[in-house]
């Protein structure tokens, strides 16, 4: 999957396949984590959230469950 690199003190690059609703997102620590079932819509709000980090822990962190790429 492609990721488009963001403008974030947490989050590298962020990457989605609207066919299979998955999210993948990499962290500036290294860390590349895939999210399964994500709406079309949290994809575009956290592309235009201002600050991507708190985005993802307020409407995706806890709500989809994570699998570790690396």
């Amino acid at each position: 999957m492609d990721r488009v690199f963001v403008s974030s003190t947490s989050i590298r690059a962020v990457g989605y396949d609207p066919k299979t609703r998955k999210l993948e997102i990499e962290f500036i620590n290294g860390g590349i984590y895939r999210f399964s079932g994500v709406p079309d819509t949290i994809h575009a709000r956290l592309m235009a959230s201002h600050s991507k980090g708190q985005y993802f822990a307020a409407h995706i962190k806890d709500v989809y469950l994570p699998l570790r790429i690396r």
